[in-house]
């Protein structure tokens, strides 16, 4: 899947991002979940509320390169229009991220560092292991042949266009073709 995916609809290329790239494709993700409390959960917390607004969203765009990169590294990241318009981490079947060797690679062990004390809690000893459960009970018997959209993510300039519809549908086609 190295070769650039086409979308015949306007003009738009959905393509792979290359590790090179992870820092772009993350600040889009970042700016299209700006708002999002559920992604924010670990990061807008009671301990950290002396910090700014730019402050909390400097460390949610980091965690979003962490993220990123991580899904480079064992993943798939696609993007679709200009200035990665619309992004997408996919984890293929019987791959995962947590891996201690794919955290150090990607700096997610610095998330240790950076949260609060709170932060940690959220994001390590809640988040992720609702995440994991969630799949595993969702998926069952299947959860090791699927893949997982973890994060698609639209900058609010782009949307409205069909974008995160392309990159969805782009992947879905691809892994029925390979069944």
């Amino acid at each position: 899947m190295a070769e650039q995916m086409a979308a015949a609809e306007h003009g738009s290329t959905i393509r792979i991002v290359d590790p090179s790239e992870y820092k772009e494709a993350a600040a889009s993700l970042a700016e299209a979940f700006r708002e999002d409390h559920a992604v924010r959960y670990p990061i807008d917390t009671p301990d950290r509320a002396h910090w700014t607004e730019e402050e909390r969203f400097d460390l949610h765009r980091q965690a979003f390169e962490y993220i990123t990169y991580a899904h480079c590294l064992k993943g798939l990241v696609t993007t679709i229009g200009e200035n990665y318009g619309c992004v997408a981490l996919w984890m293929p079947p019987g791959k995962n991220m947590d891996d201690w060797f794919t955290i150090f690679r990607s700096g997610m062990w610095r998330l240790k560092f950076q949260l609060s004390a709170e932060g940690n809690k959220r994001f390590f000893d809640e988040f992720l292991p609702l995440l994991h459960k969630t799949k595993e009970e969702v998926m069952g018997d299947r959860d090791d042949e699927s893949w997982y959209l973890v994060y698609i993510g639209t900058r609010p300039e782009s949307r409205g266009k069909g974008y995160a519809r392309k990159l969805i549908e782009q992947i879905t086609k691809k892994v029925s073709l390979d069944d």
